[in-house]
C-alpha cells in the first residue's frame, strides 16, 4: 500500500479527479490511500491568504514559505518520519516509467502543488527532495501534473490493476512501445483483425507483438530504442527496418 499526501490550494480538484475509475476503486478497497491537505488552512492571514508580491518586482504573485512550510511540518508530525516530497514543477526531471516504479516502491509520497508564479524558493529549500515535470509546457497549477504521477505510480501497486501482468506489458515495457490491440468484431470498416491473433498459436502470437512493438517504437519514439531490451533475433529485425526505412526516405 501507498499513502499519497497532496499539499495543495485545491484539494477538491484532488478528490474529485482520483476518486474515480481504477483509482477510485483502489482507494475503496484499500491498495492505496489519497489526502488532500489544504495549504489555506496553514494561513495566519484572517483571509486566509496564501500569496504576495514577488520582491524585487515581476508579474504575478508567489505562494509564501509559512503556510506551505507549516502544512508540510504538521503532515510530518502526524506521518511520523521523514517522507519524500515531490514538487511538480516545469522546472523538474521529466516523468519516466522508471522513475514511476521507483517512486511505486515507497510507502509514503508527498507531493507539492505550486500556483501563481510558483512558491517562495526558502520553502522550497526547507523541505522538497524531489522536482518533477510531466513535460515541457507550462500550466495553471501542479495538481493535474499530481494527478497524472499519482496514477503512474498507483498503477504499479499489487491488486490496483485487475490484470496485474498489464500493469508492466504496456507501453514503455524493455523500452518499447506497446503493439497494437484488437477486440471483437473480426472485421470493421473493411479492416481486419490481423490473422495471427486468430490462429491461437501463443508463440507466433508473442513474436509478432514483439515484432510490432519494435515497428512502432522506430516510427514513434526512436529514441527509446537505445535503451530497449532486444534479443539478438529482435536486434537484427530492427536494423533491418532500418535499412528499409532509408531505402524508403
Amino acid at each position: 500500500m501507498i499513502k499519497f499526501y497532496i499539499l495543495t490550494l485545491f484539494p477538491d480538484m484532488i478528490i474529485q479527479g482520483l476518486h474515480t475509475s481504477i483509482i477510485g476503486r483502489a482507494v475503496e478497497r484499500g491498495y492505496i490511500s489519497i489526502e488532500a491537505i489544504d495549504i489555506r488552512e496553514y494561513s495566519k492571514d484572517k483571509h486566509f491568504r496564501v500569496d504576495d508580491y514577488p520582491y524585487g518586482g515581476g508579474a504575478g504573485m508567489v505562494m509564501q514559505a509559512a503556510p506551505v512550510y507549516q502544512a508540510y511540518r504538521a503532515l510530518k508530525e502526524r506521518i511520523g518520519k521523514k517522507v519524500r516530497v515531490i514538487y511538480m514543477t516545469p522546472q523538474g526531471s521529466v516523468l519516466s516509467q522508471k522513475m514511476v516504479r521507483e517512486f511505486s516502491q515507497e510507502e509514503e509520497l508527498i507531493f507539492l502543488c505550486g500556483h501563481y508564479e510558483g512558491i517562495d524558493e526558502r520553502a522550497l529549500e526547507l523541505i522538497v527532495t524531489d522536482t518533477l515535470s510531466i513535460g515541457d509546457y507550462v500550466l495553471t497549477g501542479g495538481e493535474l501534473p499530481a494527478m497524472v504521477t499519482i496514477d503512474a505510480i498507483s498503477r504499479l501497486v499489487p491488486g490496483v490493476l485487475n490484470n496485474d501482468v498489464s500493469a508492466e506489458f504496456e507501453s514503455f515495457h524493455d523500452n518499447l512501445l506497446e503493439y497494437p490491440q484488437y477486440t471483437r468484431p473480426e472485421e470493421y470498416m473493411g479492416k481486419r483483425v490481423p490473422e495471427i491473433l486468430l490462429s491461437g498459436h501463443h508463440a507466433n502470437i508473442e513474436k509478432w507483438r514483439r515484432e510490432q512493438a519494435i515497428i512502432r517504437t522506430l516510427e514513434r519514439r526512436p529514441d527509446l530504442l537505445e535503451q530497449a531490451c532486444l534479443t539478438e533475433k529482435e536486434q537484427k529485425f530492427l536494423e533491418e527496418l532500418k535499412i528499409k526505412k532509408k531505402k524508403d526516405e
